[in-house]
């Protein structure tokens, strides 16, 4: 079952920025910024000093990283059984499958300024690969497709926002990104290194393999 509470709330309770709700995040309206403690009656007492075991390291890494992109249990479960045949790095495979996700990408390329916002315009049918409309924010793109916002959809508000947002940085190195065409393609399979996420991925495949 997806989580539809609070956003902010779940970054406080993961101790760190998931950038669940865009430019928010990167200003001083953030909850961490204005609240850096767990959210509930005991949040504030949870930074003493007590013994974590090994366990709710490995829930706790889970619970982020599947917070971080939006997915249910099974979803992110089904995931990781997907990657378990592959050759490599387990824990590597995982994120780069991730990273491949539809919805991901065109938040990556700047076509909406969250994960949450990006699964929506591509359920909404606002999302092209190769000329045809997916609406399915699971869907894997292979390096070389193109990503593209529909014609009538690049006008939308939301969209020019997230461009605009977008434009003041660059894209990944990963990433080819022409904005005034909002289209985009994966270069090729991504690194560990060049993917900018704050997680032991290695934790989670240890509470899987169990």
């Amino acid at each position: 079952m997806r989580y539809t509470g609070p956003s902010c709330r779940q970054c406080r309770r993961e101790g760190t920025k998931l950038f669940l709700k865009g430019s928010r995040c990167m200003t001083e309206k953030c909850a961490i910024e204005r609240r850096g403690y767990a959210p509930g009656q005991h949040g504030q007492s949870t930074g003493r000093m007590r013994k974590v075991s090994e366990y709710s390291r490995q829930l706790r890494e889970k619970q982020k990283v599947k917070r971080m992109y939006g997915l249910t249990e099974r979803q992110f479960r089904n995931t990781f059984d997907r990657i378990t045949h592959q050759s490599g790095v387990k824990g590597t495979n995982l994120v780069v499958a991730l990273e491949s996700r539809l919805d991901n990408l065109v938040y990556r390329m700047g076509f909406a300024s969250s994960r949450k916002s990006a699964r929506q315009l591509v359920r909404h049918g606002h999302v092209e690969i190769g000329g045809h409309k997916v609406d399915v924010p699971s869907y894997a793109v292979r390096p070389g497709q193109e990503i593209r916002v529909a014609a009538g959809s690049r006008e939308m508000v939301s969209v020019k926002a997230a461009m605009e947002l977008a434009a003041r940085g660059q894209p990944m190195s990963w990433l080819e990104v022409d904005r005034e065409k909002a289209a985009g393609r994966m270069r090729e399979r991504p690194t560990r290194e060049a993917i900018p996420l704050n997680a032991q991925e290695q934790l989670i495949v240890e509470l899987y393999s169990k």
